[in-house]
């Protein structure tokens, strides 16, 4: 079963933010958008580029009204060595969430059992809580977290634009389309 339209399970996590220990929950995910990022585990290669990658386009997200939440299978103590050890973690500014204990991983269905690790996944969430997007593929793929923030757009318009939707490489400003019977075979 699919993810998408689902109400966030409740949760709550204990994160590393600006230099706090600060604990996250479902309640936190209400009110804006969130963006949920998952990664194996802190220390490892290809995890330092995304939170990096995000940390460059994070005042970009939260000019669209998100906040980012990394979560890894670590605690919230491995996130602050990281965060301070790793040039590319320390560019961060979101929270950095441990799940230890895998509530998160399972309830997005990105744990590996096997490993006790994430699969790299990401979801869009909307103020309701409620999953919007969901993508989750193998760990030796980075995502490119420009296109994260286009789908986050993207899922903002047509929230607030009923009746609309967003093309194949949509950018915020260009036409979208209202489906209709006009429209079939015509595209």
């Amino acid at each position: 079963m699919s993810l998408i339209n689902t109400q966030v399970k409740p949760f709550t996590a204990n994160a590393f933010h600006n230099g706090k220990f600060i604990q996250v929950s479902d309640a936190d995910l209400k009110g804006n958008w969130s963006v949920l990022i998952f990664m194996p585990a802190a220390f490892t290669f290809n995890c330092p580029t995304e939170v990096e990658d995000a940390a460059t386009h994070y005042a970009e997200f939260q000019n669209a009204g998100a906040e980012v939440y990394v979560v890894t299978t670590d605690t919230h103590f491995s996130h602050k060595v990281w965060h301070e050890t790793s040039p590319a973690v320390g560019k961060a500014q979101f929270p950095l969430v441990g799940d230890p204990t895998h509530q998160l991983t399972r309830a997005f269905d990105v744990h590996i059992d096997e490993e006790g690790l994430a699969l790299r996944g990401t979801f869009i969430i909307n103020p309701e809580g409620v999953i919007k997007t969901a993508e989750i593929h193998d760990n030796a793929i980075a995502r490119d977290i420009s296109e994260t923030l286009r789908k986050l757009k993207a899922a903002r318009y047509v929230a607030s634009h009923p009746g609309e939707v967003c093309p194949a490489k949509w950018k915020e400003g260009e036409k979208t389309l209202a489906p209709s019977l006009d429209l079939v075979g015509k595209i």
